[in-house]
């Protein structure tokens, strides 16, 4: 009985020690790895650095935002002149800093978000514009309109959404490849929009171009920064 206490337990050191070796080997793999001076690996950690701090910056714009995604950019001129191409939108859950309001609501109320232009048929604009799929399509781009009120149908409910540059109701035209808008479902809503950046969303827009025009970026960074240290030695 002692002999075979004394294996388990010699075992369970050696299985303690292998994992330890393996940890250890891990660390220098990694030291070695980040200490390098090749080029391609220099160029590898510069990629991933930047992966892990759009990763913290994108946690932390959900946990604040409550929703995904959290800013969008306008690609269009359905609403101006309160949002314009370019403009980065930064968006929160429907009902976070208060419930969402429709233009029907604000008009009773006096509240209003992004009103501070009349829309085009010269009218002060009221209530909340939310981010929605239309039709619950996640193929589409999400739009970007006015809730203008709360629609209650016999066959279908939802939201009368328009934008503050259009003539018509959003539910009175269609989209390409889905057909007529319906009126907006509470689960097609993305969000609602909080604040704007002027022209910061044409980032987004070109998010390909600039991926690729920041890596040349960082490759060629990394190869100067070698060739000049070795021109010192």
């Amino acid at each position: 009985m002692k002999n075979m206490g004394k294996t388990r337990k010699n075992k369970q050191k050696n299985n303690t020690d292998i994992q330890k070796e393996k940890g250890n080997n891990l660390r220098r793999s990694l030291e070695a790895f980040f200490k390098s001076e090749d080029p391609v690996r220099g160029t590898i950690k510069d990629i991933l650095w930047v992966i892990v701090v759009v990763g913290v910056i994108a946690a932390g714009l959900y946990i604040f935002s409550g929703t995904w995604p959290a800013v969008v950019a306008v690609e269009s001129e359905s609403m101006v002149p309160n949002m314009n191409v370019g403009d980065l939108i930064f968006v929160v859950e429907e009902n976070r800093f208060g419930e969402l309001q429709t233009w029907e609501d604000g008009l009773a109320t006096g509240y209003g978000k992004f009103n501070s232009m009349p829309d085009l048929q010269s009218r002060n604009v009221y209530g909340d514009v939310i981010i929605y799929k239309p039709n619950g399509d996640d193929s589409v781009h999400p739009i970007i309109h006015r809730a203008v009120e709360w629609y209650e149908g016999n066959t279908s409910s939802g939201y009368i959404t328009k934008g503050d540059n259009n003539q018509i109701a959003d539910q009175l035209s269609g989209i390409s490849g889905i057909g007529q808008i319906m009126p907006v479902k509470k689960e097609w809503v993305v969000g609602k929009a909080l604040f704007s950046v002027p022209l910061i969303g044409y980032a987004p827009l070109h998010i390909v171009e600039f991926a690729i025009i920041l890596i040349l970026i960082m490759v060629v960074h990394e190869l100067y920064i070698r060739s000049d240290g070795r021109d010192k030695k």
